[in-house]
C-alpha cells in the first residue's frame, strides 16, 4: 500500500468565527479516507497559540501540552514544537496542509503567507486572493472592475462613524433608505452584520460592527432570493448546481446559519435552466476575478419580480460543517464529501508543483 499523506489539518484560529472552524474541520477530518491521508490535527487557540491536539475540541480550549513554534526543519516543509520551553527539532513533517480556518487570521491570506514561507503545499486559494475574498470593500472593487453586478454600497471607516456619528446617519438614510444591512468589511458567517430598518438601529449596526472592524460596509437592502453556487479548481474551475438558502428566520443571519433548524437549503434551486446556467458563469467570472484557486462558494442576491442576479460575495474557505452548503453543492453535482476531499488535496499538490516550476532567483543568461 501506498504512503499515506500526512495532512495538516489547520482550525481554530483568532477569529469571531473560531466555533465555526471547530465544527468544519470536525467534518473535514471524519471524511477523510484513513488508508491515504493521516490527519494531523493543528489547533490555533482564540489567543493564537498553535497546539497539536489528538481530536477536533467541540468547544474552545486551552490545550495542554507541546505548542507550535517556527521555524520548521529545513530539510523539509513542517513544524517544530516547543515542549516546556525546550525546543525540540522533531519536525512534524507534513504533506500538504488543509486550512479550516473561517475569517481574521487564517482564511484572509495571513496563514496562507505563513504556509508559502515554508515552502508546503495547501488546500485553497493563496495570498491574494483569500485577502481579497475576506476584505467586502477591495473585493467588490475587483468584482465591479470585472464587470459583475453589485448591490450599491458604501465603505465607511468605523473612525468616521466614531467621530460624527449624526452626519454619518444622515447621509446614508438618505442614499440607501430602508432597509439596509451593516457588515464588518472583514469577517463572516454573518458575524456583526445587522439589518438596519430605521435611523435608531442604523446607528447600533454601525457600532457593532465597528466592534470588529476599522471598515463597515453598508448596503443597500433587497428583496431578494439567497442563492449559492460551489466552485472548484485551479486554472480550469468547475462550478456546481445553484442551491437555494430558504432562512428560517428574518434573513440568513449567524443563527439562521448554524443553529439546528434556522435554514433550509433547497439544492438544486428550483431555477429556469437559464437561470441557472447564469448563476454558474457568474460565479466562475467571480472566482476568476480574484484570481481564486482551489474552492471557493459564491454567494447571490437573486431580486424578486425581475430575477436581476447581484453577486454578493465570495468564501474562499467555506463551511464544511454537517449543514453547510458548499459539500451538499456538490453532492448533489456528483461529487462525495470523501471525494471532494481527494480532489481539493490534489488541487493543493497540484498548484504547489506548477509554482515550483518557476524560477525564483536570477539567472544571467537564461
Amino acid at each position: 500500500m501506498a504512503e499515506r499523506l500526512r495532512v495538516g489539518v489547520i482550525f481554530g484560529g483568532r477569529s469571531g468565527e473560531h466555533e465555526v472552524s471547530l465544527a468544519s474541520a470536525a467534518s473535514v477530518v471524519a471524511a477523510m479516507d484513513r488508508a491515504r491521508y493521516e490527519p494531523v490535527l493543528l489547533y490555533i487557540t482564540k489567543g493564537g497559540t498553535w497546539h497539536r491536539v489528538e481530536s477536533v475540541p467541540a468547544a474552545p480550549l486551552q490545550p495542554d501540552g507541546g505548542r507550535l513554534a517556527f521555524p520548521p526543519d529545513p530539510d523539509r516543509p513542517a513544524f517544530a514544537t516547543v515542549t516546556g520551553g525546550t525546543f525540540r527539532t522533531l519536525p512534524l513533517a507534513l504533506d500538504v496542509a488543509f486550512p479550516v480556518l473561517h475569517g481574521t487570521y487564517g482564511e484572509d491570506g495571513t496563514v496562507q503567507g505563513l504556509l508559502e514561507l515554508l515552502d508546503l503545499p495547501y488546500v485553497g486559494a493563496g495570498v491574494l486572493a483569500s485577502a481579497l475574498g475576506m476584505d467586502k470593500a477591495l473585493m467588490k472593487g475587483a468584482f465591479r472592475q470585472a464587470g459583475l453586478p453589485v448591490v450599491e454600497y458604501e465603505v465607511l471607516p468605523a473612525r468616521r462613524w466614531e467621530e460624527s456619528p449624526e452626519a454619518c446617519l444622515e447621509a446614508l438614510a438618505r442614499r440607501f433608505g430602508f432597509p439596509c444591512f451593516v457588515k464588518p468589511a472583514n469577517l463572516g458567517s454573518s458575524v456583526g452584520v445587522s439589518k438596519a430598518v430605521d435611523r435608531a438601529s442604523l446607528g447600533a449596526a454601525l457600532t457593532l460592527a465597528a466592534r470588529y472592524d476599522r471598515k463597515l460596509i453598508v448596503e443597500r437592502g433587497l428583496n431578494a432570493r439567497e442563492i449559492e453556487v460551489s466552485v472548484l479548481g485551479n486554472e480550469a474551475p468547475e462550478a456546481s448546481v445553484p442551491g437555494e438558502i430558504l432562512p428560517a428566520r428574518e434573513w440568513y443571519d449567524y443563527q439562521a446559519k448554524y443553529a439546528p433548524g434556522g435554514a433550509e437549503a433547497k439544492i438544486p434551486a428550483p431555477l429556469p435552466p437559464p437561470l441557472a446556467g447564469a448563476l454558474r458563469a457568474l460565479a466562475l467570472q467571480a472566482y476568476t476575478a480574484i484570481d481564486c484557486a482551489g474552492m471557493a462558494r459564491v454567494d447571490f442576491f437573486l431580486e424578486r419580480g425581475t430575477d436581476q442576479i447581484y453577486v454578493n460575495e465570495i468564501n474562499t474557505i467555506p463551511g464544511f460543517t454537517a449543514t453547510s452548503v458548499y459539500p451538499k453543492l456538490w453532492e448533489a453535482s456528483g461529487l462525495s464529501y470523501p471525494a471532494l476531499i481527494d480532489r481539493l488535496i490534489g488541487l493543493a499538490l497540484s498548484r504547489h508543483r506548477e509554482r515550483g516550476r518557476r524560477t525564483t532567483s536570477l539567472e544571467p543568461g537564461r
